[in-house]
């Protein structure tokens, strides 16, 4: 029997944010996996200033912060619109 590998059939789900040096946010997800970008490829979060940015929730299968109006969802993390849109959840 064939065993698909790799994460074919997984949804992703935010499990942590953190912030392992400046300028970059890693987002651990709920499966294992971690994704570490720049915090200038989102320019809603650079606009958090740094000591709220450790004070994150969960927002409709994305992260935002009490001083930001937008929501950063799975899909601008991954880069893969269409596999991961949080309209199709």
């Amino acid at each position: 029997m064939y065993k698909k590998e790799g994460y074919w059939d997984v949804k992703p789900k935010i499990k942590r944010l953190s912030f392992p040096k400046r300028g970059k946010f890693q987002v651990d997800l709920q499966d294992g996996r971690s994704v570490t970008m720049p915090i200038s490829a989102f320019p809603s979060l650079k606009k958090v200033p740094a000591k709220e940015r450790e004070h994150w929730y969960l927002m409709g299968g994305g992260v935002t912060w009490d001083s930001c109006s937008e929501v950063i969802h799975i899909e601008q993390i991954l880069g893969n619109y269409q596999n991961y849109a949080h309209e199709n959840a």
